[in-house]
Order: C-alpha cells, then structure tokens, then sequence
C-alpha cells in the first residue's frame, strides 16, 4: 500500500519527545514499528519552522543538525518550514494582586504547520500519491507513541558516511 506520512515536527516534539532522551528520532524507522508491513512508506513530507534560540541559544544548532541527519539518512523525507509569528498579549496573572490582575507577555507562535500539511494532503491526493495518508499530529493522536518504540526508533550515532553526530545535550 503506497504511503505518505505528514508529520507536524512541532507536535511530535512536544507530545512525545521534549524532556526525553528520544530526540534523535529515525522517522522511517519509527512508522515501520507503527504501521503494518503492508505499508510501503515513499515519502515523509516534516513540517516544521527554524527555531530562534532565544531562550537557548544551542537550540537552532541542534535543530539544524537533526534536520541534516534525517535528510541525509532517510530518502524519503522531505522538510517544509513554516514560521514564527511574536506579538505582545495581555494575560492574567496566576496570582494576581490587588494592584495588577494581568500582565503583557510575548506569544509566539508557530504558522504554517495546519496549512502546509493540508495542502500538501489534498494535493498529494489530487495527483494519486498514495493509498494511505497518515498525519502525524498532536491534534487528534489516534495511536500514542510509547517509550518502547522511541528507544527502538534512534538515529545512528554518527550518521554514517557523515561527520553528523547527535547533540550531546540529547
């Protein structure tokens, strides 16, 4: 069954993966142990944006170094970006006094991660891609991703016939 797989990056690594040490991720193989053998999967379309490293200025070096390792290992793979929006909000307090009940903050928030992959669905479809679409998403998880399959789902550690290694905050 001719197969395409859409993968929000940013839920993926919120839902499953952030505060892991599951981050070095080999996508093909990880939906090799999700889906049945019947499953031929010819592409992986990763949607994603460049991460800004505000708070943590090695964060984009270790995105762009999985981003690579993943291009590098996995033909099937292609990456889509998005990007970030910020703008200041006024929220409430958690503990609000009685002089200031709320506070103006910066949200930030990642665009381009719903639309892309839909176009990318219906148009995939449009043109007779595949048999199967399976989306990836924190949204609606259909299927959860356990811990077990994660450790059987790391990318090698180098890249081989690359000097790509994982980072070794992960």
């Amino acid at each position: 069954m001719r197969t395409y797989i859409y993968v929000d990056g940013f839920n993926l690594y919120y839902r499953s993966l952030k505060n892991t040490p599951y981050k070095w991720l080999d996508l093909k193989v990880l939906f090799r142990y999700l889906l049945d053998p019947k499953h031929d999967i010819q592409a992986i379309k990763y949607f994603t944006a460049r991460v800004s490293g505000k708070t943590d200025p090695n964060q984009p070096l270790r995105q762009e170094t999985y981003l690579r390792a993943i291009q590098k290992l996995i033909p099937e793979i292609s990456i889509y970006y998005g990007h970030f929006l910020s703008h200041v909000v006024s929220a409430p307090l958690a503990r609000p006094t009685h002089n200031q009940r709320f506070a103006d903050i910066i949200k930030t928030e990642e665009k381009g991660s719903d639309v892309n992959p839909a176009v990318h669905i219906l148009n995939d479809c449009w043109l007779d891609k595949y048999d199967c679409a399976v989306i990836v998403s924190n949204d609606s998880f259909v299927k959860r991703i356990r811990k077990g399959v994660l450790t059987k789902s790391q990318l090698p550690d180098p890249i081989p016939g690359t000097s790509i290694y994982k980072p070794n905050t992960w």
